[in-house]
C-alpha cells in the first residue's frame, strides 16, 4: 500500500513539471513568433502607410501580446489596433486576436475578441509569413474602416 501512494506522488510531480515545460515552451515560441514573424510584418506595414500619411506603431508586452496600432490619417490618434495575445498559461500556441478601434477621433475605443487565425492550427502558427500577418491587418482593418464609414453620422 505505501508504494502506491508514493507512485501517485512521483506521477504526480511528473505531470507537474511536464505541464510548467509546456507553458515555458508555449511563451518561448511566442516570443519567437513575434521577433521573427510579427514585429517584421508591422515594420514593414508601417513603412507601406506612411505613404497614405498614416502613422503606426507597435509594442510587445513581454509574453503577452503584440500590438499593431494604425493612426487616423495624418493624425497621431489611434484609430485601430490589432493585438495578438498569448492566453495566461497556454500550453500551445493558440492565440486570441483583440481588436479595438474608434470610429472618429473623438469616439471611445470599442474592442471585440476573435480567435487568432481560426484557419491555423497551433503548431503551425511559426510557419507564418509576415505576409500572412499583414494580410490579416489589412482584412480587419479594411472591415473596420468601411462599416465605420457606412455607419458615420
Amino acid at each position: 500500500m505505501e508504494s502506491d501512494w508514493k507512485k501517485n506522488l512521483t506521477s504526480f510531480f511528473e505531470e507537474y513539471s511536464i505541464i510548467e515545460t509546456s507553458k515555458k515552451e508555449t511563451r518561448d515560441d511566442f516570443a519567437q513568433f513575434c521577433e521573427f514573424i510579427v514585429e517584421p510584418a508591422f515594420e514593414s506595414l508601417a513603412e507601406a502607410l506612411k505613404e497614405f500619411d498614416i502613422s503606426s506603431k507597435h509594442k510587445r508586452e513581454k509574453g503577452k501580446s503584440v500590438t499593431f496600432q494604425i493612426n487616423f490619417p495624418g493624425s497621431r490618434i489611434d484609430n485601430f489596433q490589432n493585438i495578438i495575445c498569448l492566453p495566461k498559461n497556454s500550453l500551445e500556441l493558440k492565440l486570441k486576436l483583440k481588436l479595438r478601434g474608434r470610429k472618429y477621433n473623438r469616439s471611445i475605443a470599442e474592442e471585440e475578441e476573435y480567435p487568432f487565425m481560426e484557419n491555423v492550427s497551433p503548431g503551425d502558427i511559426l510557419k507564418l509569413k509576415k505576409e500572412d500577418i499583414i494580410q490579416d491587418i489589412i482584412r480587419y482593418y479594411r472591415k473596420f474602416t468601411f462599416e465605420a464609414i457606412a455607419n458615420s453620422r
